[in-house]
């Protein structure tokens, strides 16, 4: 079989179908599930800087109604389709299932190379799609949730806001119809490096189970492991950092414009900055460059991280590659065919559709954060600080001795909004691979963790639609 005829949807639908089968649930509910329940498809026009006139094509997809709102990204790209879109929008569903964030899938893009256009274009493009998506009621706090994604960021979103208040005026909850946005603007701290950090804490977690490891051959935890990441964006630069600083070697990273490899390990941020000042990643210090930016998937790893765009491994380069664990930072990175190769070479693949949830995690955070009207911490820092200080004075008195200067900062120390932001994070992505492992484990016919993760989506999100009683 062939990556020919590839459709992202139809590998999703494919991947579903797989897991279904091990569940227990009426073919209707299943068939309820794996539909795209709304699809929205636009075209409007904008006119360019220099007078011209280009016709924007934009989607918006609500796949899942089972619980309100739905939440997904939008994403500005050459490659934008609807098959795209509206498999985004189904693994949103899975994802926010899995990690227990009570959201449907949504997911949004606009089909644009956001390189070509001015900031003052891609403003008014922007605006014109957030006032389209208003028309139909395909966003609000309530409704529908945009967020960043690939081509998008802070900037956007802030845009998307303002153009939501200014045409709903006194509505109090208004902050909360989009996520991802400055903190200035009712964003949340620790949004910008959520999905990295949860990308870390997610396969962190895998590398700790003493079983896992045992089976891989490798020892447990990620102190020492060789790393490869795809990507140097938002979620790629970060997944690399947090390793990083765990102890972990950064061995080759990958970009659009080619690729770097060292045995010896690289350093995230003196790449970043090279990076940043020659315009390329390539010919940095004692680094071999690579031809493609695809020679780093099959570079000799413990840990490989596609963190870019979706089908970079498939039938061509699955067999070359010799990482034992592909951790899936990106949204489909793999097509089903490089699954199954990978899966029969013993290679664990911890799935996108969890693994990347640390986005829509902090989203809801800030979301909660927006309709709560109160900064995180704000209430209990003080009285939390205090009453540790107290403690500490207390301790000191019964033991006769002076605890040190850090020790005493760090034991006093009062959670701020970051603080619980990465404590509320690290919590759903360490019970999410626990879940997903345990189904795995009292399964064994199941044959990855993929499918595992699969099934423990399906039945979360079918007890909501039994329990709300649409299926008698």
């Amino acid at each position: 079989m062939s990556d020919k005829h590839y459709s992202f949807f139809g590998a999703v639908e494919k991947s579903f179908d797989k897991a279904a089968k091990f569940t227990k649930w009426d073919p209707g509910i299943l068939e309820q599930i794996k539909a795209c329940n709304a699809i929205y498809s636009m075209r409007f026009p904008v006119k360019r800087d220099d007078g011209t006139i280009d016709v924007i094509e934009a989607y918006r997809v609500q796949h899942s109604h089972h619980k309100a709102p739905c939440k997904g990204g939008i994403r500005f790209a050459a490659e934008v389709n609807q098959d795209e879109v509206m498999a985004l929008a189904a693994l949103m569903t899975y994802k926010c299932a899995i990690v227990n964030v009570p959201f449907g899938g949504g997911k949004g893009g606009i089909k644009i190379n956001p390189r070509e256009y001015s900031p003052f274009e891609l403003e008014k493009i922007t605006r014109r799609y957030t006032s389209e998506l208003i028309k139909k009621k395909f966003i609000g706090p309530g409704t529908d949730v945009p967020a960043p994604d690939y081509g998008t960021g802070e900037r956007e979103m802030a845009w998307i806001l303002d153009t939501y208040t200014t045409m709903h005026p006194g509505e109090i909850d208004a902050a909360g119809c989009v996520t991802g946005k400055p903190v200035s603007q009712g964003g949340v701290r620790g949004r910008r490096e959520a999905t990295g950090l949860g990308v870390f804490f997610g396969l962190r977690e895998v590398c700790n189970m003493p079983e896992v490891m045992e089976r891989l051959g490798m020892t447990v935890g990620v102190e020492g492991k060789k790393i490869v990441v795809q990507g140097l964006g938002n979620v790629g630069y970060h997944t690399a950092k947090f390793f990083q600083d765990a102890g972990a070697l950064i061995v080759g990273l990958a970009e659009y414009e080619g690729a770097i490899y060292d045995e010896n390990g690289l350093d995230v941020d003196e790449v970043f900055n090279h990076r940043k000042t020659s315009g390329s990643i390539l010919n940095f210090r004692t680094a071999t460059n690579l031809a493609n930016n695809t020679d780093a998937l099959e570079q000799e790893c413990d840990i490989l991280i596609p963190a870019a765009l979706e089908n970079v491994i498939n039938v061509k380069n699955a067999p070359n590659v010799k990482a034992k664990i592909v951790g899936e930072a990106a949204n489909g990175p793999l097509t089903p065919e490089a699954d199954e190769i990978l899966t029969a070479k013993g290679i664990i693949v911890v799935p996108d559709m969890y693994l990347n949830a640390g986005g829509v995690t902090v989203s809801y955070f800030e979301w909660l954060k927006n309709l709560s009207h109160v900064r995180y911490g704000r209430m209990e820092k003080r009285f939390n600080e205090n009453m540790n200080a107290h403690i500490v004075t207390q301790m000191e008195g019964l033991s006769g001795k002076k605890m040190g200067l850090k020790e005493k900062e760090y034991i006093v120390h009062g959670a701020d909004e970051v603080d619980l932001v990465y404590s509320g994070l690290e919590e759903t992505m360490v019970t999410a691979t626990r879940e997903i492992m345990n189904e795995w484990k009292n399964d064994p016919s199941i044959p990855d963790m993929r499918t595992a993760a699969y099934v423990v989506a399906i039945n979360k999100v079918a007890t909501s639609y039994a329990e709300l009683g649409i299926f008698p």
